[in-house]
């Protein structure tokens, strides 16, 4: 379910730009919220990816995991797999955690993938 591509060229022959993606907050720590939510690059080699068609079964398995992120509005709740959600660096150990309590399908990329973001602002999940 989870893909890294090494180039866009590898991303693009695979699957296009149906994509739910996973990336860094690479601003610094103490950027405001309004700027962190503006954010709108896509399609970074060291992100995650989640192909359209694998969007159901995402939601399915990690939509309650995922329920902590803040939209673009500033509200907070589960995955949102067409907009911006931005988890916060504080929130990545708790989503960690339950992935290792809930065991979803196809979880060790994304754990390994969560352990680097710690060293990062948070992270995102940019909706199809």
């Amino acid at each position: 379910m989870f893909h890294v591509f090494h180039s866009q060229e590898e991303r693009r022959a695979y699957g296009g730009s149906c994509f739910i993606e996973f990336q860094f907050c690479k601003l610094p720590l103490q950027t405001d919220k309004k700027v962190i939510l503006n954010c709108r690059t896509h399609w970074l080699n060291d992100s995650l990816y989640v192909h359209g068609d694998d969007q159901g079964e995402f939601f399915q398995e990690y939509s309650q995991i995922f329920n902590c992120g803040i939209y673009a509005n500033f509200q907070t709740g589960v995955v949102d797999c067409w907009g911006i959600n931005y988890y916060s660096p504080e929130t990545i150990e708790p989503i960690i955690q339950k992935i290792q309590q809930n065991q979803p399908k196809n979880n060790q990329l994304l754990l390994d993938w969560l352990n680097t973001a710690k060293q990062y602002n948070g992270f995102y999940i940019f909706g199809v």
